[in-house]
């Protein structure tokens, strides 16, 4: 694949659209959040289309997570639909947006917490549902990350997450994204396939309940998985 600067800017603007997401490096995220801030989502079906399952999945009751909460727009969006919702993010600055959301029209059961899913304020087993949005193809170690993802989950909790799937098109990805990373244009991407995706969330104790692409292209794979 040859980077020409139409592919740059196509596969920064792949990569920023995280709905919500947290890299392994903050400082990406810190430098782009104001833009990311206010750049609209492209392809709106396919978020629609992923927060109408995920409503599905959730309960009035739920305590939920979102590792990668980005700037808190899906957060206070799903709100209303659960008891409390709590964001995440390593970017201060990402953080410090999302607190500034919540104005006096704003659902009252969201909190805005900088810290990884590693964090020790998170405790384990306190959650009915974790939520990772556009996320754990930008973790260096994804065992590791959906091990933690399992233990902050209740018996039976969910994990529920996108993940751009890069390999699904072609692995020779990997090639301009190390150049852009070099530059500092680009986060740590893991060129993942569903099926690789889907094998480290089964390896990591869950059961699959739900997949779909959500979009197609680029290949954004959605899962509900079931914490045994």
């Amino acid at each position: 694949m040859t980077m020409t600067s139409s592919t740059t800017t196509a596969l920064s603007e792949t990569l920023m659209k995280r709905e919500t997401a947290m890299p392994a490096d903050a400082s990406f995220w810190d430098r782009n959040a104001e833009k990311y801030s206010k750049s609209p989502i492209k392809n709106m079906d396919a978020y629609r289309e992923t927060m109408d399952r995920t409503r599905a999945h959730l309960k009035p009751g739920d305590n939920v997570l979102e590792v990668g909460c980005g700037t808190g727009s899906t957060a206070l969006l799903l709100a209303p639909k659960v008891k409390h919702i709590t964001g995440s993010d390593i970017s201060a600055k990402m953080i410090e947006i999302a607190q500034g959301k919540v104005v006096d029209d704003k659902p009252k059961n969201v909190d805005f917490l900088q810290c990884t899913p590693f964090d020790e304020q998170l405790k384990d087993r306190s959650y009915d549902a974790v939520m990772a949005f556009s996320f754990l193809h930008l973790v260096e170690d994804l065992p590791a990350t959906l091990a933690r993802i399992h233990a902050l989950l209740k018996p039976g909790g969910l994990l529920i997450s996108k993940t751009v799937c890069l390999a699904e098109q072609t692995r020779l990805w990997g090639v301009p994204i190390a150049v852009m990373r070099c530059f500092g244009l680009a986060p740590y991407v893991n060129l993942l396939t569903a099926h690789a995706l889907e094998s480290a969330i089964t390896d990591a104790r869950f059961k699959i309940l739900e997949t779909g692409f959500y979009p197609a292209r680029p290949p954004a794979r959605f899962v509900v998985a079931k914490k045994m």
